[in-house]
């Protein structure tokens, strides 16, 4: 019988779990290395500035964990770091992981380990009449008797299908949903705080491009103001003049709103009030053009991308819940026993007379519940079908995000290498008409004409320039930013074995 209650505890014990087991979907075959999109790219760029040099496409190359750093800009670098360090977003984020963690603690005490309660009680208890009588010596009437108990139980609930394993992989892939979405969160703030600082530093001058410009129109129309008093000119160059000078005036106030708005934004990332400015201010000539653009291989762009990996977890998590469901369909095997001592007196407890022990197993199985436990397996299954396309639709929407913004990066360079040309031309005229003027052989309002065609021509050019920085920040935020990078990854926030650092190891590590 000894052999025969091994044999089946061993069995209990050793069950297997019913469900799938869940395989980490393969990465897309059909997409060429280096080439996201439709049209292939060059294999370099020009970036249409004489200061810098062209630009490299690397495929497969390796995506630093701080890869802002290659705009090489101190003031950029400081900030993200006080940003990283207040940004209560990210914070949030921390503390949404950190909580799963626990509960997953929680759940493996719970459903795992047996549960051991002990207790100790004290009990006093008067009889009156009816109980004396009962008790069979009516001369017990008032008695005060006394009953000391300790007792340690102990209960578990064998896991024979798999269900507390499957609810464990569910809750574990929760968790990982929840470090993925950090490392999202992580991702998303160093980016924004990037193209936020080019985009102040794009405003801040096209802001003094545009005030050069209005005074150079403001020059401009006081000559032709001169004119038409003098009777030289008709009215209507003088009105379209004015309008003109009106026109620039009235985009003033909102580059300004705009640039407010821009350091307000700089300030809230950075954990602080609106009230409360950040102490740098950006320049777009401060900033440098990476030499090198890394490209992933799509191969491993499924395991860069954070939302990638977090719909994944998803995926895995809504895995586990049909072996969760499916396993509430078999039995249930439990034991439960006791071992204690019972005395009414204090010096008895403990003592070989007042022992006391219990075993128990037992078996519980559905037998009718209406079709319940089937429709949770249906519905467990539907929910992963959901997951399923749900994961799909975030590779689709990655891999083009990466292809938008490679096609974004060729466009700016054709951009940027015509308003280059325009402005360079812009200022040639220039020096030409004030050399001129300077001579004698043209009039001032020529010079002022050429003034103002080359304010534009910056403007212009300011915002091709800011859309090629941000671009370039876009590109390394469409390719995961290069977390898997970070030394200790796998050990991040204080939970050891959180992230298998293998699996999010890349090749070109």
């Amino acid at each position: 019988m000894r052999s025969v209650g091994t044999l089946v505890g061993l069995v209990l014990i050793s069950g297997c779990a019913v469900g799938p087991d869940f395989k980490s979907p393969s990465a897309p075959q059909n997409a060429e290395p280096g080439n996201y999109g439709q049209v292939k790219l060059s294999a370099q760029l020009d970036p249409g500035l004489a200061s810098a040099s062209k630009q490299v496409f690397v495929p497969g190359g390796k995506i630093s964990a701080q890869w802002w750093e290659v705009f090489h800009n101190e003031a950029l670098n400081q900030l993200i770091v006080k940003s990283l360090k207040n940004n209560p977003s990210l914070k949030a984020a921390q503390a949404s992981l950190k909580s799963a963690a626990e509960i997953y603690n929680y759940q493996f005490a719970s459903l795992m380990v047996p549960g051991v309660t002990a207790g100790v009680s004290d009990q006093r208890e008067r009889l009156n009449a009816t109980q004396a009588l009962q008790a069979g010596s009516p001369g017990a009437q008032g008695a005060v008797l006394g009953l000391f108990n300790a007792s340690v139980n102990v209960s578990y609930a064998f896991d024979v299908f798999g269900g507390n394993r499957r609810q464990l992989e569910s809750q574990k892939a929760a968790m990982q949903y929840q470090a993925y979405q950090l490392e999202a969160t992580y991702l998303t703030l160093t980016a924004n705080v990037v193209t936020t600082a080019i985009r102040e530093a794009s405003l801040r001058a096209q802001l003094k491009a545009t005030q050069d410009l209005l005074q150079a129109q403001a020059s401009q129309l006081k000559v032709i103001q001169t004119q038409f008093d003098v009777g030289a000119i008709s009215r209507t160059p003088l009105l379209q003049q004015i309008n003109i000078v009106a026109q620039t005036r009235a985009s003033i106030p909102s580059l300004e709103k705009s640039l407010s708005q821009t350091r307000h934004q700089l300030s809230v990332y950075a954990g602080l009030l609106p009230s409360e400015s950040v102490e740098v201010q950006f320049d777009l000539d401060s900033l440098e053009l990476p030499r090198e653009l890394p490209i992933s291989l799509p191969s491993e762009l499924i395991r860069q991308r954070p939302d990638i990996r977090a719909s994944e977890a998803l995926l895995h998590q809504a895995s586990a819940q049909v072996g969760v469901a499916t396993a509430s369909q078999y039995p249930q095997f439990t034991i439960s026993g006791s071992y204690g001592s019972s005395a009414v007196k204090q010096g008895d407890l403990f003592t070989a007379p007042a022992a006391f022990w219990n075993f128990a197993g037992g078996v519980t199985a559905p037998i009718f519940n209406a079709g319940a436990l089937s429709a949770k397996v249906r519905a467990s299954k539907a929910t992963y079908e959901q997951a399923s396309e749900e994961y799909r639709a975030t590779v689709l929407s990655a891999f083009q995000n990466v292809a938008d913004t490679l096609r974004a990066l060729d466009s700016d360079t054709q951009t940027l290498n015509a308003l280059a040309q325009v402005e360079s031309i812009s200022k040639e005229a220039l020096d030409l008409s004030t050399k001129q003027y300077q001579l004698g052989a043209t009039s001032y309002l020529v010079l002022l004409d050429a003034q103002r065609t080359y304010q534009q021509a910056l403007i212009n050019l300011i915002g091709a320039k800011a859309t090629r920085y941000a671009d370039t920040a876009a590109l390394f935020q469409s390719l995961g930013g290069g977390w898997w990078n970070k030394p200790n990854v796998a050990g991040e926030n204080g939970l050891p074995g959180l992230l298998d650092s293998q699996s999010m190891t890349t090749k070109t590590n």
